[in-house]
């Protein structure tokens, strides 16, 4: 693992909001459901030391795990951050954020199906409308696995949203418009138009590309699966009115150019990202900062 690391930080960014229930962080471990959706096994990952975790995976049945490489990928415990901290370093209000949130790294979602179903539904709508509208149909169509007081819910794969009823999707919050996009996808995943190796060969422009020929994949949601799904740190989804506000919010200024401020942090710009979602979640207390 490259140091530093904080699994409270990482783990809060993959999650979004503390209403997910694919992954769960209490404070000391984090959980999540990995493996076959209706066989789940798993994972749990504990930091023991500054560059230090213990991850294991449990109900795994005959199935082998690498439990090193699925924190590798989920949590981002590798990506080398001195480059996007030298440039952060120069920008005045961003400067005192990263270095309050030193340790978080990129994380991704274990599948790109997962990394799509999460950026079609957050198209358009609030942080919390979205979440809100992805928990109730996780909770509908997921296997979920008794945690101790909690449930963990397995991400439901591609065909249980395909054979989903419409109306029953409709009436848990998603339009008619996203229920196509998303079957679309898990069709496209399921086919092989979408698959996760080659397309990770691409470079950025060229993913990008690829993804937005697929029903529902503009620009800014092919943005965020290649950054959540692929680890593409060198973009930063535009277009998004919450950017703009967390922006001005944690800058104080109106007259941000944003444009040159991705310019100005290079090939980590992505990083941005995850530092604005962090802010938020400061101002609403459900993090501290070192």
């Amino acid at each position: 693992m490259r140091a530093p690391f904080r699994l409270d930080l990482t783990a809060n960014v993959l999650r979004r909001l503390s209403t997910n229930v694919v992954d769960r962080f209490d404070g000391a471990t984090y959980r999540r459901l990995i493996g076959d959706a209706n066989a789940p096994a798993v994972l749990s990952v504990t930091q023991t030391g500054p560059a230090e975790l213990r991850a294991g995976v449990e109900r795994a049945g005959k199935k082998r795990f690498d439990a090193a490489a699925l924190v590798s990928r989920l949590l981002g415990t590798q990506v080398d951050l001195e480059p996007f901290y030298r440039a952060a370093a120069t920008v005045d209000w961003l400067a005192p954020l990263v270095a309050g949130a030193r340790g978080v790294k990129p994380p991704r979602y274990p599948t790109v199906w997962e990394a799509c179903v999460n950026a079609i539904v957050y198209q358009q709508i609030s942080i919390h409308a979205a979440g809100a509208i992805l928990r109730r149909v996780i909770e509908r169509y997921a296997v979920a696995v008794a945690d101790g007081e909690a449930q963990l819910y397995a991400f439901p794969g591609p065909q249980t949203l395909i054979d989903a009823d419409t109306e029953d999707l409709r009436g848990l919050g998603l339009s008619i418009n996203k229920i196509v996009s998303v079957r679309a996808v898990g069709r496209a995943i399921l086919e092989g138009a979408i698959d996760e190796a080659p397309l990770a060969l691409l470079p950025t422009p060229e993913l990008m590309a690829s993804l937005s020929e697929h029903r529902g994949i503009g620009p800014w949601t092919a943005a965020v699966i290649a950054l959540r799904g692929f680890g593409r740190l060198d973009l930063f989804p535009m277009k998004d009115s919450g950017v703009a506000r967390s922006i001005s919010v944690l800058s104080g200024r109106t007259d941000v150019d944003v444009e040159n401020l991705l310019a100005q942090l290079g090939e980590q710009r992505g990083m941005l990202y995850y530092h604005l979602l962090l802010g938020r979640l400061v101002a609403r207390g459900d993090v501290e900062l070192a």
